[in-house]
């Protein structure tokens, strides 16, 4: 992906994760160390290392906020070629920039609302990425069933994933990493893959050659 869209995804980044705005370079450095380190102590988020999905999320804050902020002591291998932008990394993790999302969904909800309990999904607004990061996180290495053998507890949470766009097929992705389409079996549809092939058949990103494309489990 060359600079300028770079640039032009991250501020799509900012606009649609708003208040839960996860920088792309922590989150990618982080992503990096969980397929290296995956149910070890040195994993940033497994369910083997933590008492419950509170304290795993907890780890995971503290993990990304050492990263951010230029606090850790990570090899520098794993943050090679991670995309950075300083400026909008700092921009959507200020206070002040989460409450004003936070602001602006509240009103949001109160012009369009039409009953009560529509108020109850605010919270899931509010924390949109540590909710997806408890689902694959906690859940896929949980719950699910798995295709292929890997050296941790990685599964497929959903047959049909309808929830999360491809990802919670978690186990297909620990064992092909470098893959774009994460779906493998016939009933596994990854929703991401075809944006991906237009954004590749357009030339606004550029997909590696992948051994594994049509690889099919016995």
């Amino acid at each position: 992906m060359s600079p300028f869209w770079e640039k032009f995804f991250y501020t799509l980044t900012f606009i649609f994760q708003g208040s839960s705005f996860l920088s792309p370079y922590a989150y990618g450095v982080m992503h990096r160390l969980h397929h290296a380190y995956a149910d070890t102590e040195e994993d940033p988020h497994s369910p083997s290392f933590s008492s419950s999905l509170f304290d795993m999320m907890w780890k995971t804050k503290n993990y990304y906020n050492n990263i951010l902020h230029r606090e850790d002591q990570i090899p520098a291998k794993f943050k090679k070629d991670v995309p950075h932008w300083q400026f909008m990394e700092r921009l959507g993790d200020y206070w002040i920039i989460r409450i004003g999302w936070g602001v602006l969904y509240t009103l949001f909800y109160i012009k369009f609302a039409t009953a009560w309990w529509m108020f109850l999904l605010l919270p899931i607004h509010f924390l949109m990425g540590p909710v997806h990061g408890v689902i694959i996180n906690w859940y896929a290495h949980k719950y699910g069933y798995t295709n292929f053998k890997v050296n941790d507890t990685a599964k497929n949470l959903l047959p049909f994933d309808f929830l999360m766009m491809g990802e919670s097929y978690h186990n297909n992705h620990h064992k092909l990493g470098g893959r774009a389409n994460f779906g493998v079996k016939w009933h596994e549809f990854d929703p991401t893959y075809p944006f991906i092939l237009f954004l590749n058949a357009t030339g606004i990103i550029k997909l590696k050659r992948n051994n594994d494309l049509n690889y099919m489990p016995s």
